[in-house]
């Protein structure tokens, strides 16, 4: 992934720019998630550790993963089909596969299909430098129509 391509709408500052105007509440409590990469329906985005996002017994907590793999998702859609701030998310599905410890999460994500009015994909999230998958998030979401 690169951080500007030819075939996506937005390159990474341009997608970067339409997040931090359009949802700071994710950066609430300072920032965390950041965008990395953006390509041909792909992104790539890293969650900071911290302690806000740690479950007792010291590994990143579901709820925090969850996020990360919706906002990953959602920033490839973005970069591929411009600043489209409605597009919403309809489902996301999780499959927690193994505990990441106290540590920061990589969420590398794919759509799979990108339509008119859909868009599908995955997220593979592990922690940095390992290949393990901690979680794997499929979602859709809901792009509105052109006016």
């Amino acid at each position: 992934m690169s951080s500007a391509s030819a075939s996506t709408r937005m390159n990474l500052e341009e997608t970067i720019a339409f997040l931090e105007r359009d949802f700071p509440q994710m950066n609430h409590g300072g920032p965390a998630f950041h965008l990395e990469a953006v390509g041909p329906l792909t992104a790539r985005m890293r969650l900071d550790h911290h302690e806000r996002f740690l479950r007792p017994g010291g590994t990143v907590s579901g709820p925090a993963m969850m996020a990360l793999a919706d906002y990953a998702l959602y920033a490839a859609i973005l970069a591929n089909i411009g600043p489209v701030g409605l597009a919403v998310t309809t489902n996301l599905s999780f499959n927690f596969l193994r505990k990441p410890g106290a540590t920061g999460i990589v969420a590398e994500a794919r759509l799979l299909k990108l339509g008119k009015r859909l868009a599908v994909g995955e997220a593979l999230l592990t922690a940095p430098g390992s290949d393990d998958l901690v979680c794997h998030a499929t979602g859709t979401y809901s792009i509105p129509p052109e006016r």
